[in-house]
């Protein structure tokens, strides 16, 4: 047994003291955009796997409603008003309904607790998830509209603005659905409020505005998803009017702006409670 001298314990002392006694460094916070980078990612390889039956869903019923609809309308305005609803329907269901669902489930189950561990800004889990949500209903999307487009004769050399559209009226719907999904106090309501928003998408996206009453067009303007409907309708014209176009997409990307800072004020409230 090795005899350790007294001198030497009663220098060490100090020194682990003083070790112990210093506060330990924090890490940097995660700055916004690496977080939302991360989250979107984790979200889209989720989405991948569990949302993959429901855009078939999606697609196959916008799909349906367009063959419904041919047997009413022939062409004109009509025909484009229920080809770029349609298109945006795919949005709704997935952006708006799925994305209400989710969050809504979060919430109940706790989820929301593991979020608030993680050191990443609020805005970049409700964004992260959103973009994930919206971006995934970009093939359906496409598929709806070139579907609708050989259905109902109409010319498909302006479907690129649809790259334009699906983010924009995908945030906007997406925001919305997260708010829901947050502020509902119970998961039930969460799922009621993602089906009335899709159903509102539906009734006042595809159907023509023409045949509607003026009270019906002013709730149709309160939906966010109205102007990606009217932005891409006009493309489908032989001389679109690019600044009709242009304005409608800033208004849904405004409402977008508008929607994902309320859905990131929810989730800062609900994660505190």
């Amino acid at each position: 047994m090795s005899v350790v001298p007294a001198d030497a314990l009663q220098g060490a002392a100090p020194a682990a003291e003083g070790h112990v006694a210093g506060p330990a460094e924090l890490g940097p916070r995660a700055r916004l955009w690496p977080s939302l980078a991360a989250v979107y990612r984790a979200q889209l390889s989720r989405a991948r796997v569990a949302r993959i039956p429901l855009l078939f869903v999606a697609t196959f019923q916008s799909i349906g409603i367009m063959i419904l609809m041919r047997g009413v309308v022939d062409g004109g305005g009509e025909a484009r008003a229920v080809v770029a609803g349609s298109a945006v329907l795919v949005v709704a269901f997935v952006a708006l309904n799925l994305l209400a669902q989710y969050f809504g489930q979060l919430r109940a189950s706790g989820g929301l607790d593991h979020y608030a561990t993680l050191p990443v800004p609020p805005a970049a889990v409700v964004l992260g998830a959103a973009g994930a949500y919206a971006s995934f209903t970009a093939p359906g999307t496409v598929v709806t509209a070139v579907f609708g487009c050989l259905l109902f004769d109409l010319p498909m050399t302006h479907l690129w603005v649809l790259l334009a559209v699906i983010p924009l009226a995908g945030a906007a719907l997406a925001g919305l659905g997260a708010a829901l999904g947050l502020l509902a106090p119970r998961p039930e309501f969460a799922t009621l409020l993602g089906q009335l928003g899709m159903s509102a998408a539906l009734l006042l996206g595809v159907l023509p505005p023409e045949r509607m009453p003026q009270v019906v067009r002013l709730a149709r303007d309160l939906l966010p998803s109205t102007y990606g409907v009217e932005a891409f309708a006009r493309t489908f014209g032989g001389r679109p009017d690019w600044g009709f176009v242009l304005g409608d997409l800033a208004v849904c990307a405004a409402v977008g702006v508008i929607s994902l800072a309320v859905a990131t004020w929810a989730y800062r409230r609900a994660a505190v409670r």
